[in-house]
């Protein structure tokens, strides 16, 4: 499985290649819209990577139950 460093670097690779690109033919539009579109994937994806994070089983303890990892997912997801 890929680390969660390993995977937002991939995420970064790929809006800093489309952002050069729009830099060099001085797209001020797509520069922005590639700005946005970056922050909320970067968010979307380390909620996935924290939801990943707690469904995995844990070495030090393995007795959480399903449902004591669907209260820290929700406890996760909640809004405040």
């Amino acid at each position: 499985m890929r680390s969660r460093d390993r995977v937002l670097q991939s995420l970064e690779k790929i809006y800093r290649g489309a952002f050069t690109a729009a830099e060099e033919a001085e797209d001020t539009e797509t520069m922005a819209r590639l700005d946005i579109g970056y922050q909320r994937d970067q968010l979307e994806l380390e909620l996935l990577l924290d939801i990943r994070e707690l469904l995995m089983p844990e070495e030090k303890d393995k007795t959480t139950s399903l449902l004591e990892k669907a209260q820290q997912l929700r406890q996760l997801t909640k809004l405040r």
